[in-house]
């Protein structure tokens, strides 16, 4: 039987992204994908500037950009298209290096980030292969599979195996790990389009806050566009296959343009969750992205937050894998991850229910709330900021419970020298950012520990942030994430740094 390392189930963005960060550490492992090439539909839309820095970090840096638009931010539309507030976000380059929100067509995504996994000889890609069974052992998981054009089946033995297997996973059926119900269920429907035409539309999110029929609305591409639309309790996507009963919903943004001109790429019905499995961990078995965890889409992060699994998960594998982490590490992984999504899955939910409930009185309170929400104090920060919550303490987060740290946080990617930014000089390894001069005694063990000595210089991004956070040293791992941070650069802190990828 052959045997590999790692086992990556599901070829979507998430297994892509965990199988190529392994790569880059050097670690084999083999990508098993039920569909023979990339799944045609659009379907996810977004993500911030965090996940847009894993995304750079895989060596997309160039090509995602010339496949994505910067989107300008949040408009709440009332049921008569008139604007109750505006949320705007910098399309520019923020505190990670790229705009803060960034709209692209998924296949597309997905094509470039097959393109880029081709790169590296450690990685295998086999697609029309349906995992049947996963059986563990002490010393490892054997993965049955059926190969759906021959009908052959055949198995793997894998050291891990990461489940990136969607909403329906077996990989969590196999573990024996169970969804939790965080309370939120709507029927959408969920429409592509297709037109050369130009709608002249601003090139944000619009969130149509109708009682009647609450929607959402973006420009995803050169031509492409989509549309989300709650439906009532007796409506079912077939209802509006045909442009003639589509085109009533979406004729507010379309204006003039002749209908002959709009092609429905696809008309689809989904049902938002929230959901979050009760375990991601089951000895040598991982959950990853929507295996794990399902939310609305309301501040589009249900990507983003498989990427950022993969992002938690794949150093500390290597390490592992590589001799210079201990498996103990794999407890963080749940504990940092698990809370993150849920706080994640939460703000959908509210912004969701903000935006859709309560019928005409909650429409009467939106119309009089909405246009003074720019008024309360730190609100605009937040509705645009794209900044997500700290990691839960834990092993790999030290954080103190009395006092403010920058611990579990990303460190910003500021520019160390020129044109180079904090992630291309870390590379995937650990790093000690400092505003305080190491001794020689320190700079040699950092040295030796295979760790980035960067220096904050007075005035500099990382000295503010530093500053800011109350700190003069932080030790920051290969996912960017920050272990600790103090106010000398104590030398159990750089005890913490393990050479994982140096």
């Amino acid at each position: 039987m052959t045997a590999v390392p790692v086992v990556i189930i599901g070829a979507g963005p998430t297994g892509l992204t965990a199988a190529t960060l392994l790569a880059q550490y050097g670690v084999e492992c083999l990508i098993l994908e039920r569909w023979e090439s990339i799944y045609p539909r659009p379907r996810a839309v977004a993500l911030d500037d965090e996940v847009h820095r894993i995304l750079a970090r895989l060596g997309l840096r160039d090509e995602f950009a010339t496949i994505s638009r910067p989107h300008r931010g949040l408009r709440l539309l009332d049921r008569n298209m008139r604007v109750l507030a505006e949320f705007q976000r910098d399309v520019e380059q923020g505190r990670h290096g790229y705009p803060q929100g960034s709209l692209f067509d998924q296949p597309e995504l997905e094509a470039i980030l097959r393109r880029n996994l081709a790169r590296y000889g450690t990685a295998t890609l086999r697609g029309s292969t349906e995992v049947t069974a996963l059986t563990q052992d002490a010393s490892g998981v054997r993965v049955d599979f059926t190969d759906t054009a021959t009908g052959e089946p055949d198995s793997v033995r894998a050291a891990y195996v990461l489940g990136c297997d969607g909403a329906n996973s077996l990989t969590r059926s196999s573990i024996g790990a169970t969804m939790q119900d965080l309370g939120f269920t709507q029927r959408w429907l969920v429409i592509d389009v297709v037109t050369e035409a130009e709608l002249g539309q601003w090139e944000g999110v619009h969130q149509l806050c109708d009682p009647a029929r609450a929607g959402t609305y973006m420009r995803v591409g050169k031509t492409r566009y989509r549309w989300e639309f709650q439906l009532a309790p007796d409506e079912t996507a077939d209802d509006f296959h045909d442009m003639s009963r589509l085109h009533p919903l979406i004729s507010a943004w379309t204006g003039n343009v002749p209908v002959g001109e709009l092609e429905i790429l696809r008309a689809a019905e989904y049902t938002f969750r929230a959901q979050v499995a009760d375990r991601w961990r089951d000895r040598r078995v991982f959950l990853l992205g929507d295996a794990a965890h399902l939310t609305p889409p309301f501040i589009g992060q249900g990507m983003c937050a498989g990427l950022r699994d993969a992002m938690n998960l794949a150093w500390k594998l290597a390490g592992v894998l590589d001799g210079t982490l201990t498996d103990t590490v794999f407890d963080t992984y749940e504990i940092e991850r698990k809370h993150h999504a849920r706080a994640m899955i939460k703000l959908a939910k509210l912004i969701g229910t903000a935006m859709t409930a309560g019928g005409e009185l909650g429409d009467i309170i939106r119309r009089a709330v909405a246009p003074r929400l720019h008024l309360v104090p730190g609100l605009t920060d937040v509705a645009t900021d794209s900044q997500t919550p700290p990691l839960h303490r834990s092993d790999l987060v030290v954080r103190p419970r009395l006092r403010r740290s920058l611990a579990g946080r990303l460190c910003p990617n500021a520019i160390i020298d020129g044109d180079r930014r904090f992630d291309d000089v870390a590379a995937g390894r650990f790093s000690i950012v400092t505003s305080t001069q190491p001794s020689a005694a320190q700079r040699a063990d950092i040295d030796r520990r295979g760790a980035v000595l960067i220096t904050a210089r007075p005035g500099s991004e990382l000295h503010l942030w530093l500053r800011t956070g109350g700190a003069r040293a932080a030790v920051v791992r290969p996912d960017g994430a920050v272990l600790s941070a103090s106010r000398r650069l104590l030398p159990h802190a750089i005890d913490t740094v393990r050479p994982v990828g140096g």
